[in-house]
């Protein structure tokens, strides 16, 4: 049993919006990086259950990949409280992927959000309604 969850347009938002922390693998079958990421991803997710795995194909799920405006496969991204905390092309090897993850749930959002704010008001951006 597969402890991953492929992602695609029609879950995704439900995903990230239902779970606090959530882990993207952008990946495609022809990848052979791709490949290769995949147990260490499967093991992470083993060691991790009380985190979402999501996986998007992104051959399979374009807009996907457009929408997060990925330009390599493997991406690894992590998304915390609906706001990518985290995002990196290319095979993580197994202890790079552990402190990321170690450092993700270590985030105190409250904060990340204040550093969005404050970004957003120096690019002169309102933050959006309802976001």
């Amino acid at each position: 049993m597969s402890s991953t969850v492929e992602l695609t347009k029609e879950n995704f938002d439900q995903t990230v919006t239902d779970n606090e922390f959530v882990l993207i693998d952008f990946w495609a079958e022809w990848c052979g990086p791709c490949r290769q990421f995949a147990p260490v991803y499967e093991k992470a997710a083993e060691a991790n259950p009380d985190l979402v795995f999501g996986k998007v194909d992104t051959e399979a799920q374009p807009e996907l990949a457009a929408a997060f405006g990925i330009q390599s496969i493997p991406t690894l991204m992590i998304v915390r409280d609906q706001v990518a905390v985290f995002a990196q092309p290319g095979a993580l090897p197994e202890a790079a992927l552990t402190d990321v993850i170690g450092q993700a749930r270590k985030l105190d959002m409250d904060d990340v959000r204040k550093q969005i704010a404050e970004q957003q008001a120096q690019q002169g951006q309102a933050p959006a309604a309802g976001e």
